[in-house]
């Protein structure tokens, strides 16, 4: 699998104008990073079909085409954007929870943990039994079968992965499930007028688009942040009770405003409502149907607003019986066989993640690009829009590119070789380094046009 037909793939599955293919320059060749499986060509191809998509966009309103070039050393910079981030020249805030990891367990298997949300570390520890400390962890776990401590912290609702090798994961229900369906899926749910792309002074593609960002950590957030930095009028919403992740928070906050509304008061819910209302595009990376109980499902929605593109992102897909099941990039890596695969490759000793959270960043630029072609049919034949995406659908599609042998040996990349791909903003939070949008639009550059801000720092209302 080359950038180019990956890039194709994206653009035929959405039933986009195969012509628009030709304004677009792929640069680099994997492997990019230390790792077995095609990440460069996943980051290439995902970015450029965003930029392009915002190209497009804004041709329906200026008539005018441009070209969009992707170099894969600055699409996989933007894939470890959360690894580079620096504040006032020192390392950002902690990212993970010293428990979060992989663990034997007592019939040889390995399970891995993720605990870096206080309530699911709490969890953990009570279903294990012990003290908040990787060796008693540890200990513990060497007293649970895999598959059954697996099964044991999914019922309580907690954050783990068995390790499975690519047979074992492909023999399961779910994966299953997900293997009919598409790479992603852009559906009609309700009718509503053609809506042109709004004029605007600022000649971005996304001028005058408002997107209502409902997700935490990377994948949704990335989403919101593609779609911020060509023009969009992003406001993320968090509950004043969910837990964030501070180095993600400013990483990915870069473009957006962002409030706080409790949902589950009728006060909240109402000014959710208000603000969908005036919006176009509604993110959400919620568990499936979780925001359907609020009365913020896509058919709400299309309902309160004929005429939104509503974006789901979720762990597993939407069908099957994982449907439900919190997961995160690492977790999917390690239930889906990647983490299985990296090992075997480099004869290590503890199962290996890809060298960046490139499932999440890979879904969020799909659900930005799927956001975008959405509105452009909007634009054309009206209607209101559903996108879905998974960690788990992009993790498919990854695996399918086929292995690079050696892959594995590639030096890493350090901050250093990578300082061209970065750039500087003064915040709240400090002097904030970090990745710079990676695809370059020759007439409309993508930027960030905010600095990040501390969650709730603004109103919830449009500007």
């Amino acid at each position: 699998m080359t950038p180019e037909l990956a890039l194709e793939h994206i653009w035929t599955v959405a039933g986009c104008d195969p012509a628009a293919l030709r304004s677009v320059s792929l640069t680099g060749a994997d492997p990019g990073l230390p790792s077995v499986y095609r990440v460069g060509t996943l980051a290439s191809a995902t970015i450029a079909a965003t930029g392009l998509a915002a190209a497009e966009y804004r041709r329906l309103r200026s008539g005018r085409g441009q070209h969009v070039t992707v170099e894969m050393r600055r699409a996989l910079a933007s894939f470890r954007s959360e690894r580079y981030l620096r504040i006032d020249d020192g390392p950002p805030p902690a990212l993970r929870d010293p428990v979060t990891g992989f663990y034997e367990t007592r019939d040889g298997r390995w399970i891995q943990l993720h605990t870096n949300f206080a309530h699911h570390l709490h969890g953990v520890l009570r279903v294990l039994g012990c003290e908040n400390d990787r060796a008693a962890v540890a200990e513990a776990i060497r007293g649970w079968d895999g598959a059954a401590l697996d099964q044991t912290l999914a019922d309580a609702g907690l954050c783990a992965a068995l390790i499975r090798s690519p047979d074992e994961w492909a023999a399961l229900d779910q994966a299953k499930a997900i293997a009919g369906l598409p790479l992603f899926e852009i559906e009609r749910i309700g009718d509503a007028p053609a809506e042109p792309p709004r004029e605007g002074g600022a000649d971005r593609p996304l001028t005058g688009v408002r997107v209502l960002d409902l997700s935490r950590i990377i994948a949704g957030p990335v989403a919101g942040r593609a779609l911020a930095q060509h023009g969009a009028d992003v406001l993320m919403i968090n509950g004043p009770h969910l837990p964030n992740i501070a180095p993600l928070v400013i990483d990915n906050g870069r473009g957006k405003r962002s409030a706080l509304l409790d949902l589950r008061d009728a006060a909240g819910r109402d000014t959710l409502r208000g603000l969908a209302g005036d919006a176009d595009v509604f993110l959400q990376a919620y568990r499936p149907g979780a925001l359907a109980a609020r009365g913020f499902g896509p058919d709400d929605l299309a309902r309160v607003r004929p005429g939104i593109v509503y974006v789901s992102v979720s762990a597993y897909g939407h069908e099957g019986p994982w449907a439900r099941r919190r997961g995160f990039d690492s977790l999917v890596q390690s239930a889906s066989g990647i983490a299985f695969t990296e090992r075997e490759a480099a004869g290590a000793d503890e199962p290996r993640h890809l060298p960046c959270q490139a499932l999440d960043h890979a879904t969020g630029y799909l659900a930005a690009f799927g956001a975008m072609a959405a509105l452009a049919r909007r634009a054309t034949e009206g209607g209101s829009w559903h996108v879905r995406v998974s960690l788990a659908q992009t993790g498919r599609w990854l695996q399918s590119f086929g292995l690079l042998a050696d892959g594995w040996k590639t030096p890493d990349v350090s901050i250093d070789d990578v300082r061209d791909c970065l750039g500087t903003v003064q915040s709240e939070f400090g002097h904030v380094l970090a990745a710079l949008p990676a695809e370059r639009l020759d007439e409309t550059p993508a930027f960030f046009a905010l600095p990040p801000a501390r969650v709730g720092a603004h109103e919830a209302e449009w500007v």
